[in-house]
């Protein structure tokens, strides 16, 4: 049987990854798509042919022979972009690290490289597949090449594969005739001219009938049609150029020897540490245990299971001068050990035992630690809050919320992630030692890696600390860390903890009210276009609107016509039956998400304990999951309704503060914009203001509908809205809008000078702050793409006005919340929605929380202009509302 040579095509197949798989960027900021897309199909072709060796060829900046020859044409390759050109050395230190051999020669172009090894392959014998995106490379197939073509479909990639017999019939012509029909027809993507007015399909034939260029030069008068024979011959020399530059050399001075290309274990030390690096966590499965990470830690992990052993072990904790790393490992309500680090040498594991070393032994030891006063860092104290009696005034260090100030663009904060940002040091994440085992399951049956990952995780938030608090410092958020972030853990903890009462009958009600009124739409519906469809089906629904209807704006996509929101709104004045189905989609996904959804998470207590999420969003705000109670749609009054069946306990009323404008009035104080500060100090309608500059109208004189319009305008400037965005918001021209953007700033030119001067700070330093140095990193700025630098300038105008307001609903949150506990008072916080936050309050005590609550949300902030925050009270949070 023949040994099997795999030849990939570097260039090509990293720029064919590149514009195949969206941006991905590491927490350095390194550009990844590229390199990741080429080693998805590089393990994709590796796990189909069981290649003996390998080989990937680059290209070199060095002229080559065709280079010289035919600068014009060659020179002429539209440029690479910055972000996948910085990806090329990064894909050759992976395949070093991998030990893949690679190629790449002054002089010789890659497919001159991967042509001559490849015919060099075959003549001794081997089977050769040769991966690339370049269609001239199938000149070189034979019964002993095949060229492997990756293509991108249906967000997957499939291979294309070519011997001699799969040219001829995909094309027409033999392989060796490839060179011919590009000198013929030339190829666009490569520059390669070809002779003007002739295509593929009559190429084929004058090759079918002539085999070569030069032969039908040669019999010219027999060449048809007459088209193709006039420009034939008065382009033939730039047939034969074009022939040439489609030509791959096959004798290209190398020294390379197939043997030097062995595949051995890629799956190496270095690579595995270049995968954790790049964050490519999916391949890291690859390695299969396989790779054991080359550090002295695990050298001073220390298991322990005796209860002297442990009794010793938090002694030593207490009596230790430094910071102690601590890690409760929990799943659901049950503790199953605790990591302990005091000092580089020692790292303990203690396990639980269930009889001496049990839930109130471990617990009891961690609280004694707390009230003592003991410096204790930890990986997200939210989650162990729980188990351990922590308060503000602890002394607890959260590594997890460190690192998400210093880059709030990641999408985890797990201790892998933390040692390889900040300590330098690959280290196993828990799915790379325990792979999908549950933790539970896993301390019984896989009790060296729990122990592992115990140490690992109190190790690293032992050593993180002081490296975290130096960046935090360096970063000037180490006051936001230790006065808004840390404080705010436990009051989330505590509105998770308290949960939000439920209606369970009004929520069946309300359900029953959707199902009527969708039901009601349905057949409406139905009426409307003269049949019965599935209103679900995009497929069904595009067919019904734009072939049987014949509506506009039909755009078709390869699943059919598109029926998104923006495609229906355009559509509402065409049709009445739009705005019914618009509103089955709303009231539907009401249903669904909400009237039906809800009662999954309604605990026994009859409330719901939802999450908040603290490192989730990249400017700051606060995420609700499990269920999000932040995204209940108000639009719409039976939107709004749903707030009904949300009730204070007995006894209790519900109070709901709301800033009002608040991203507005920061923007006033951090743009100093005098007029903007002026109106909001004498407590103007900042609206009718900015409808009376805007639009040149007397204030007593402007209308309802102006006034929405500048309502309209003030809120987009916020959020750096287009000309063109505006325009669809307000149902206008883009002239229009952008004269009303232009009126905008010139009534407040202030704030134009602000927004200019974040975009151009952000694009020198790469980030942006808001008013308490919250930062975050814009990198779509230095994008080569230009619907990315604009958004990326859309950021930087808003995250520090949206980051600020961020901020200061945390700091209310934060003072309301302990306001409420050192009054010892029966009230309590439950939650922050956006600009709002809903207590519920005692009836002895509405007027003193109202007052509390107008205090701590008015005067948490010191800026240019006043907070104005309104109170309501109700009997559901509908009526609060």
């Amino acid at each position: 049987m023949s040994k099997k040579l795999v030849l990939i095509d570097g260039h090509s197949i990293l720029n064919r990854a590149f514009y195949g798989i969206p941006d991905l960027t590491n927490s350095e900021g390194l550009h990844t798509n590229a390199v990741y897309g080429f080693l998805n199909i590089m393990f994709k072709i590796l796990d189909e042919e069981k290649a003996d060796f390998l080989t990937v060829a680059f290209d070199v900046k060095a002229p080559t022979f065709r280079h010289e020859m035919f600068a014009e044409y060659k020179g002429t390759r539209k440029g690479m972009p910055e972000e996948l050109r910085e990806q090329v050395p990064l894909i050759k230190e992976v395949l070093q690290a991998m030990n893949i051999k690679t190629v790449e020669c002054p002089g010789y172009e890659a497919d001159d490289i991967l042509g001559t090894i490849a015919r060099k392959g075959e003549k001794e014998g081997y089977d050769v597949s040769l991966v690339s995106g370049d269609r001239d490379l199938l000149q070189l197939a034979t019964d002993k090449i095949k060229i492997r073509i990756p293509k991108t479909k249906r967000g997957g990639t499939e291979i294309e594969n070519y011997n001699t017999q799969d040219v001829i019939d995909k094309y027409g012509v033999t392989p060796e005739q490839i060179i011919d029909l590009k000198g013929l027809m030339g190829d666009q993507s490569d520059n390669i001219p070809g002779v003007p007015g002739i295509g593929e399909k009559t190429a084929t034939k004058i090759l079918a009938a002539f085999e070569t260029v030069e032969n039908a030069y040669e019999h010219i008068d027999e060449v048809a049609p007459k088209r193709a024979r006039e420009n034939l011959a008065e382009n033939y020399d730039l047939a034969i150029m074009s022939k040439k530059l489609a030509t791959i050399k096959t004798d290209c001075e190398l020294d390379y020897k197939i043997e030097d290309a062995t595949i051995g274990n890629i799956f190496t030390q270095d690579a595995f540490v270049i995968m954790k690096r790049l964050e490519f966590k999916s391949m890291l499965a690859r390695f299969d245990g396989d790779v054991e990470v080359e550090n002295t830690v695990e050298e001073n992990f220390i298991k322990v299971d005796d209860l002297q052993e442990a009794e010793k072990v938090f002694t030593q904790a207490m009596n230790a001068t430094g910071i102690v790393g601590m890690q409760l490992i929990t799943e659901g309500q049950e503790i199953l050990a605790v990591s302990l680090c005091m000092d580089e040498a020692h790292c303990y594991a203690i396990v639980k035992d269930n009889f001496f070393i049990n839930d109130y032994f471990l617990t009891s030891k961690i609280n004694e630690m707390i009230a003592a006063g003991k410096e204790i860092s930890v990986i997200d104290l939210k989650r162990q809050l729980p188990f351990i009696e922590a308060t503000e005034s602890s002394k607890i260090f959260d590594c997890s919320i460190a690192s998400y100030l210093l880059n709030p663009l990641k999408d985890s904060y797990h201790y892998d992630d933390i040692a390889r940002d900040y300590l330098s040091l690959t280290v196993p994440s828990v799915a790379d030692l325990l792979g999908k085992t549950s933790l539970s399951k896993a301390k019984d049956e896989m009790q060296d890696e729990v122990v592992k990952m115990c140490c690992y995780i109190g190790y690293i938030a032992f050593a993180a600390k002081d490296v975290l608090v130096k960046r935090l410092t360096q970063t000037e958020m180490l006051t936001l860390f230790n006065e808004v972030e840390m404080p705010l853990i436990y009051t989330l903890y505590d509105m998770e903890h308290r949960g939000i009462r439920v209606n369970r009958e009004a929520l069946q009600e309300y359900g029953a009210k959707l199902a009527d009124r969708i039901a009601e739409l349905e057949q409406s519906i139905y009426n409307h276009v003269g049949e019965t469809f599935n209103i679900n089906s995009p497929k069904q629904l595009g067919v019904i609107l734009f072939e049987k209807l014949a509506l506009p704006f039909a755009k078709k996509t390869k699943t059919g016509y598109s029926t998104n929101a923006e495609i229906l709104e355009k559509l509402k004045c065409e049709h009445p039956v739009v705005a019914e189905i618009l509103e089955y989609r709303q009231l539907t996904k009401l249903k669904s998400t909400y009237a039906d959804g809800l009662q999954a998470f309604i605990k026994e207590d009859g409330r719901i304990h939802g999450k908040f999420n603290q490192t989730i969003t990249a400017t700051g705000r606060i995420s609700s999951t499990e269920p999000n109670l932040q995204n209940i749609p108000i639009r719409m009054e039976l939107g709004r309704q749903i707030r009904k069946v949300f009730i204070p306990e007995d006894g209790y009323v519900f109070l709901d503060a709301d800033y009002s404008q608040i991203e507005l009035r920061v923007l006033a104080a951090m743009s100093g914009d005098e007029r903007l500060i002026n109106a909001y100090r004498e407590g103007s309608d900042i609206h009718r203001i900015t409808a009376s500059e805007v639009f040149h109208t007397p204030f007593e004189e402007v209308t309802s509908l102006q006034r929405s319009n500048a309502k309209a305008v003030n809120f987009g400037i916020v959020y750096g809205i287009s000309a063109f965005s505006l325009g669809q918001d307000l149902g206008i021209t883009k002239k229009e809008a952008d004269q009303y953007i232009h009126r905008y700033f010139e009534t407040y030119p202030r704030v134009k000078e602000f927004l200019d001067e974040l975009v151009a700070d952000a694009k020198e330093t790469g980030v942006v702050k808001t008013l308490y140095h919250r930062i975050r990193p814009v990198p779509e700025l230095s994008a080569s793409n230009f619907m990315q630098r604009a958004f990326g300038e859309r950021v930087a105008m808003n995250s520090p006005i949206q980051g600020t307001a961020a901020d200061i609903i945390k700091m209310a949150m934060v003072h309301v919340n302990r306001r409420l506990k050192e009054s010892n008072m029966r009230s309590r916080l439950l939650l922050q929605i956006h600009d709002e936050l809903l207590v519920e309050t005692h009836k002895d005590e509405i007027e003193e929380v109202k007052r509390i609550m107008e205090e701590e949300m008015m005067e948490v902030a010191s800026l240019a202009v006043p907070l104005e925050v309104e109170v309501k009270q109700g009997n559901s949070w509908y009526e609060a509302k």
